[in-house]
C-alpha cells in the first residue's frame, strides 16, 4: 500500500477529546473516526489490526475444538426476560419496538439466543460435549463512554460457549479455553496475567479476565508477589488481621462532641480503628441498606452488590438516612428495626467495638455483635488493598493496574434451566446442560495493545498484530536514482508476502520519519541518497533506538529473517 493513496490523515495535535494515550493515538494516527459517544468507525490501517487479531482468535478456537457460527444481533426481549437478566443489564441492555409493537433487544452478549438454539440440536448426552463460537457486533449502553475503544457501546467480540454434560466437563472445556486464550496473547506478542473476577451481570460461579498490564488501565489488580493469587480489586479476598478485643463488656454510651468520623473517633478515645464500627448506607433496587464493617476497613461495592443480589446500588444521600430515623455521623445498628442492615464477617469475629449511639454527639463502647445486634447478611465485603495478607500464603499483597482483554466464565446450569436446555444421559434421565461462556473484545484488545506499547512518538505495534509489518521510507532527490530502486524493493519485499506500507510522499524527511514513528510499523527501512553512496538501505525496528547499514543486496533477506524471528519469539 503506497501511503499516497491510504484512506486516513495522521495529525500532529492531541485531540481534546481525547483522554487516554490509545484514544490519543488511534485519533492522531488516523486510525478511527468518532461517529457518536461510545460508537467509532475503523480506518483500513485499525480494520487490518484488528482483523490480524481477530484471525489469531480464529485458529485457535478452532484449534481448540470451537465450531464457528453467527447468531442475531436481533434477539426477542422475551428471551431476556425468561432468565432475568434483562434486569440484571439494566439500562445497559438496548430495547426496541419493531412495526408490530414487539419488544426487541440488541444483543449484549448471546447466552440466550445460542442456549435456545442448542435446547433444539442438543438432545442426547451422544450430542455433547459441544463448543460453539462466533465473532459478532454487541451492543451495550455505557453510561459513560470513555477511553476510545476501552469503553465503547457498540463493539466486535469474539463469544465462545461450552456445553457439557456435568461439572467436570466444563472443567475440561474452562481449561481448553483458559490454554488458547493464553496462545492468543502470547501471539499476538501481548503479556498477559491470569486473575480471578466478579462475574457481574454474565453471572455464574467461577470468573478469570486476563489483564494486560500497564499503568492507564482502568483495573487495579491485587497479586502475591510469590504469584500464588491475583484477583481483580472488585474480587480480591485476603486474611483478615484478627483483633483481641477481649471479653465482651456492658455497653457504655460516651460523649463525643463533633466526632462523625472513624478518625475523630479514634483519634478522641484513643483507640484504633480496628476498634471501631464503621456505618455506611446504600439503596439497593429502592431498599434503604445499613452496611457495617470493621473501621480500618472499607467496603467493596461489588462484593455487597452481589452479596445483596440486587440489580442497581449506590449510597444514600444525608437526606435519606435521616428519613430513617439515623443520625448520620452517629448512627449505629444497636436498637433498631425495619431496616436491612448487612455485616461485613469481619464483625463478628472482633469484640467490644465502639458504634454509633444514634444521637447527636454520642459513641457507644463495647458494642458485640448477636448480643446488641444481628445482621441480615454477614459475608466479606471488604475491599482489599496492597498490604493486606494473601490468602493462599499469608504474604503481603501487591497492586498494579490493568485492562481487560477476555473474560472467562463457568456458567453452571442457570441459563440452561431458564432456557430450557436439557439432555437425556445413557439412563433415559433428563439433566440441564453445564455451560461456559468466553469472550475477547477486539477493539479493546486493540487499544489495550497500544496501551502497553507506546513511547512518546507513537505506537509501538508488536509485529503479529501490526498494519503492516514494513514502513518503506525513500528519501528523495531530484538527482539521484533513489525512486528506481525504492520502487524495486518495493516489488521484491511484496513479492515475498512481506506486508508494506510505501511512503512515496515527496514529504520531508520529518515529515515521513514523524509518520512511521505515530503508526508504529515494526521496521523502518530507509532508502535514501546517503544509504546509496554505501549500496546500503538503513533498516530501524520501531522498538529499538538504533538503526544499522545493511547492504542493499541482503535487505529482502534481512527483513525476512527478522519477521520470521518475531513470528517464532
Amino acid at each position: 500500500m503506497r501511503v499516497s493513496e491510504l484512506f486516513g490523515k495522521t495529525q500532529r495535535e492531541i485531540p481534546a477529546e481525547a483522554d487516554i494515550v490509545s484514544h490519543q493515538l488511534l485519533l492522531r494516527a488516523g486510525m478511527i473516526n468518532q461517529v457518536s459517544a461510545g460508537v467509532y468507525s475503523y480506518l483500513p490501517l485499525a480494520w487490518r489490526v484488528l482483523k490480524k487479531i481477530e484471525n489469531i482468535i480464529r485458529d485457535e478456537m478452532n484449534k481448540a475444538g470451537g465450531q464457528e457460527l453467527t447468531l442475531p444481533v436481533l434477539q426477542p426481549l422475551e428471551l431476556w426476560q425468561e432468565t432475568g437478566r434483562d434486569k440484571a443489564f439494566g439500562k445497559g441492555l438496548f430495547t426496541l419496538l419493531d412495526r408490530r409493537e414487539r419488544n426487541l433487544a440488541l444483543g449484549p452478549t448471546h447466552e440466550e439466543v445460542i442456549t435456545q438454539l442448542v435446547s433444539h440440536h442438543v438432545q442426547s448426552y451422544r450430542d455433547l460435549p459441544k463448543l460453539l463460537y462466533q465473532i459478532q457486533v454487541k451492543f451495550r449502553d455505557e453510561p459513560r463512554p470513555r477511553g476510545g475503544l476501552i469503553r465503547v457501546r457498540e463493539f466486535t467480540m469474539k463469544d465462545l460457549y461450552s456445553f457439557d454434560m456435568d461439572e467436570a466437563g466444563l472443567d475440561k472445556s474452562y481449561q481448553k479455553m483458559l490454554h488458547a486464550y493464553k496462545n492468543i496473547y502470547d501471539r499476538c506478542g501481548l503479556p498477559s496475567m491470569l486473575v480471578e473476577a466478579d462475574s457481574g451481570a454474565i453471572g455464574g460461579k467461577e470468573s478469570h479476565e486476563f489483564m494486560l498490564l500497564t499503568e492507564s488501565g482502568e483495573n487495579e489488580i491485587i497479586y502475591c508477589p510469590t504469584g500464588d493469587y491475583a484477583a481483580n480489586a472488585e474480587r480480591a479476598e485476603s486474611v483478615k488481621e484478627k483483633i483481641d478485643g477481649g471479653e465482651p463488656l456492658p455497653l457504655e454510651e460516651v460523649a463525643t462532641p463533633g466526632m462523625t468520623s472513624i478518625e475523630d473517633v479514634s483519634g478522641f478515645l484513643g483507640i484504633s480503628r480496628s476498634h471501631t464500627l464503621k456505618a455506611v448506607f446504600y439503596i439497593a433496587d429502592g431498599e434503604f441498606v445499613f452496611v457495617v464493617i470493621r473501621g480500618d476497613l472499607d467496603v467493596n461495592d461489588i462484593k455487597l452488590q452481589n452479596a445483596l443480589h440486587c440489580y442497581e446500588l449506590r449510597l444514600a444521600t444525608e437526606e435519606e438516612v435521616i428519613e430513617t430515623g439515623l443520625v448520620p455521623g452517629f448512627a449505629s445498628p444497636v436498637r433498631i428495626s425495619g431496616i436491612r442492615i448487612v455485616a461485613d464477617d469481619s464483625v463478628p469475629a472482633t469484640s467490644n467495638l465502639v458504634s454509633g449511639a444514634n444521637k447527636p454527639d454520642t459513641h457507644i463502647k463495647n458494642t458485640n455483635y448477636s448480643r446488641d445486634f444481628v445482621a441480615d447478611i454477614v459475608a466479606d465485603i471488604t475491599l482489599v488493598e496492597a498490604g493486606d495478607s494473601c490468602p493462599k500464603c499469608g504474604n503481603k499483597l501487591e497492586s498494579t493496574r490493568g485492562i481487560e482483554a477476555g473474560h472467562v466464565f463457568k456458567l453452571g446450569t442457570f441459563q440452561s434451566e431458564k432456557n430450557g436446555a436439557y439432555y437425556v444421559d445413557e439412563n433415559g434421565e433428563s439433566h440441564p446442560i453445564v455451560m461456559g461462556c468466553y469472550g475477547i473484545g477486539l477493539g479493546r484488545l486493540m487499544a489495550a495493545a497500544i496501551e502497553q506499547n507506546h513511547d512518546d512518538k507513537g505506537i509501538i505495534w508488536p509485529l503479529p498484530i501490526a498494519p503492516y509489518q514494513v514502513y518503506l521510507c525513500p528519501l528523495y532527490r531530484e538527482d539521484t536514482n533513489v525512486s528506481e530502486i525504492v520502487e524495486k524493493l518495493y516489488s521484491e519485499l511484496e513479492n515475498e508476502g512481506i506486508e508494506v506500507l510505501f511512503d512515496d510522499r515527496k514529504e520531508s524527511p520529518g515529515v515521513k520519519f514523524n509518520d512511521a514513528d505515530l503508526l508504529g510499523i515494526p521496521i523502518r527501512v530507509t532508502v535514501s541518497p546517503r544509504t546509496l553512496e554505501k549500496d546500503s538501505v538503513e533498516i530501524k525496528l520501531r522498538s529499538e533506538k538504533d538503526s544499522a547499514l545493511v547492504p542493499l543486496a541482503e535487505a529482502v533477506t534481512r527483513i525476512k529473517k527478522t519477521i520470521e524471528g518475531a513470528s517464532t519469539s
